[in-house]
């Protein structure tokens, strides 16, 4: 069953409705809709049109990622790399820099990028 639940698709519709809400259906946020429909029967094919884009509305399932800029990913990833590096260096001591000599150049190197990417 859960095999049969990933592999439906459902199309987005060529309506102006679609088109305006397309942000909201197929982005980063949660959407609620609400599908007003009439009583009366000379709004028969009217109500009966929303119900449909409202059923097809619902079966869409978003994938949400975090927006983020690139830059900033960087920079969290290397200050991320320079706390192991510098964890590793005050943790291991003399042991783990005889293991890996290039670990501090690579730490400067790292802290140089995060400076020229600041700086820019």
């Amino acid at each position: 069953m859960q095999n049969k639940r990933k592999q439906i698709f459902v199309p987005y519709r060529d309506s102006v409705l679609t088109w305006l809400l397309k942000d909201s259906l197929g982005g980063n946020s949660k959407t609620i809709m609400v599908a007003t429909i009439s009583p009366a029967d000379v709004n028969y094919g009217e109500s009966l049109s929303t119900l449909r884009y409202a059923n097809r509305a619902k079966n869409i399932i978003n994938k949400p990622t975090v927006n983020e800029d690139p830059n900033v990913k960087i920079i969290r990833e290397l200050r991320a790399e320079i706390d192991r590096l510098k964890s590793m260096l005050g943790g291991g001591g003399e042991h783990m820099i005889s293991e890996s000599p290039n670990m501090v150049d690579k730490l400067h190197e790292n802290e140089a990028m995060v400076r020229l990417i600041l700086n820019d």
